[in-house]
């Protein structure tokens, strides 16, 4: 006798029609993000809208805008997975993003459709679309989702309805990448090839722990290097909980955190202040993030990790002050000194714990790889994460360059700022993003040359890219503007890629992220960028350069 079985139910979409594209929108987890961010969201669908009916196209919403919670956001994954079983899996889709967005919500959808799938951003420093659609980029990547990508200022603009239109009638649009060269042993001298082999074999002899709070910050699918990867390199996690955080937060005895404030204070730091919490930078969010800097270094040294990376957000949140300034401080070789609980040692004494914002595991292992090469090589031992927010030429005509604003939320290194600590303004962070408050170190970073770098995941690999840049000094006006553009409680790099152009660096990124540090004259960067190629290659990545050194020379010359 045949069993019969009920089969479970189906979900069954609608054909679409023809020259018709869904479109959707990853938003935020936080409702109170969501619901402001809308309107910026709204006006760029209508303009994409517009520029699709030109090309004689309609669009059809892959989901509904909400009414009772103020916005037409995906904002969860379980929204994501059920918006992605009632479209077309043959139809072409269109992720349009003008702010934020956390990739998880999306990526579930887009791992099993089959159409063209086109991401698309804004460009603008208020509604930081770019940098969600980066973030969204580097997830479909090391996915292995093929997509094409776009972004424009303006949804009128000739180029771009050119370029959309090959996207409509192809399903795929290709950027020049002629910017980027792989990394040949040849191009770097003997000292540096030298340098690199002994620094990974010594990491994959010696071992590293990465301490990681609570992985998946804010749905960076991205960021999260698998343990094979990782450990292939020598390098392994330790997963600890920011419940453990908090614990060992509450448990820090309030004249240890007094005397984290005073030494920064003493530095020349500036805690901008005020009496309402909801608003307001108050001495009590400030105390709390001086315990959390207690704490998190006591649990490094507990654990024996050689970097950290925090979460925050989600999880703590809701619970503590930002940790932006912990982070910062951190990556500071000059900082508060931490003892022990028993005080008979100075934990890390002397030199930065390296941390990686936002637990980005690609910038943890990429700030391991920078330290200890930096420090072999006498060059400033501090790196950091930024956000590539935005980018523009300067209006007053101090440079004809284009100026990146590389911005992150809070957490850079003080050694990176004009004026080191005394350049080192407190604020608090925006209530939307941050409810328990919390202190920025905010400034502008110092001019010098910079080597850049973006550690990924693509076909089950590692892989870098090493670039060079030049961080300028922007007049006050322009930088002013620029904060005004962005989020002014943030610190800010103004910053010039050398032969990477702002579309070639948008159409290979594969990071809203990008790592960068410090070298003391324009040669010795060349050769930090070189020895650094020559590490990553000896640790299994697949290495390129991108543009060039300073004054257009081209790499291996």
């Amino acid at each position: 006798m045949t069993a019969a079985y009920e089969l479970p139910a189906s979900t069954r979409a609608e054909r679409l029609g023809e020259k018709q594209v869904y479109l959707a929108a990853s938003g935020d987890l936080r409702p109170s993000a969501n619901k402001n961010c809308w309107p910026a969201q709204h006006a760029m669908e209508l303009a994409v809208g517009e520029a699709l009916k030109s090309l004689g196209w309609g669009v059809e919403r892959a989901h509904p805008f909400k009414a009772d919670e103020g916005h037409g956001f995906i904002a969860s994954q379980r929204e994501g997975i059920e918006t992605f079983r009632r479209l077309d899996p043959a139809a072409p889709i269109l992720i349009a993003e003008a702010v934020w967005q956390y990739s998880h919500h999306v990526l579930p959808g887009l791992t099993t459709h089959r159409g063209p799938i086109l991401t698309l951003a804004n460009w603008s420093g208020a509604w930081p679309g770019l940098v969600g659609m980066l973030n969204l980029n580097a997830s479909l990547t090391k996915a292995g989702v093929e997509y094409s990508t776009l972004w424009a200022e303006d949804f009128t603009d000739e180029a771009f309805r050119r370029q959309l239109a090959q996207w409509l009638q192809a399903g795929r649009l290709e950027h020049p990448a002629d910017h980027v060269r792989p990394f040949a042993a040849s191009m770097a001298a003997e000292a540096e090839q030298k340098l690199g082999l002994a620094l990974a074999e010594q990491l994959r002899r010696e071992k590293a722990i990465l301490g990681v709070f609570d992985e998946g910050c804010m749905g960076m699918f991205n960021a999260i290097i698998p343990d094979h990867l990782l450990h292939a390199t020598g390098v392994f996690k330790e997963r600890l909980s920011q419940s453990a955080l908090y614990h060992e937060t509450l448990q820090t005895p309030d004249d240890q955190a007094a005397a984290v404030r005073k030494w920064m204070e003493d530095r020349g730091a500036e805690f901008q202040t005020g009496p309402n919490h909801a608003d307001d930078l108050t001495d009590d969010q400030i105390h709390l993030q001086c315990k959390m800097y207690v704490a998190a270094l006591r649990l490094a040294d507990d654990f024996g990790c050689d970097a950290i990376g925090i979460q925050y957000q989600q999880g703590l949140k809701d619970l503590l002050p930002a940790s932006d300034l912990v982070e910062g401080a951190l990556n500071n070789a000059d900082r508060p000194p931490v003892t022990s609980r028993d005080g008979s040692r100075v934990l890390y004494e002397g030199e930065p714990l390296p941390h990686f914002n936002e637990v980005d595991e690609g910038a943890g292992l990429d700030a391991l790889m920078t330290y200890r090469l930096h420090r072999a090589m006498g060059q400033p031992v501090e790196s950091t994460l930024h956000d590539i927010r935005w980018g523009a030429y300067d209006p007053t005509g101090s440079t004809d360059e284009f100026v990146w604003v590389l911005e992150i939320s809070g957490a850079v290194p003080p050694a990176h700022l004009t004026g080191g600590w005394s350049g080192v303004t407190s604020m608090r962070q925006p209530p939307m993003y941050f409810p328990s408050g919390g202190g920025t170190i905010r400034g502008v970073s110092h001019p010098g040359e910079v080597v850049w770098s973006r550690v990924y995941v693509e076909a089950d690999r590692l892989k870098i890219d090493i670039g060079r840049a030049e961080a300028l000094e922007l007049p006050a006006e322009e930088t002013e503007r620029r904060w005004k553009e962005t989020t002014p409680q943030w610190p800010m790099m103004h910053a010039v890629t050398y032969g990477v152009s702002r579309d070639q660096m948008m159409a290979r990124h594969k990071s809203n992220h990008i790592q960068v540090a410090y070298a003391n004259s324009p040669e010795e960067a060349d050769r930090a960028a070189l020895a650094k190629a020559a590490m990553a290659e000896a640790l299994g990545m697949e290495v390129a350069l991108c543009g060039c050194r300073k004054g257009g020379r081209a790499w291996g010359e």
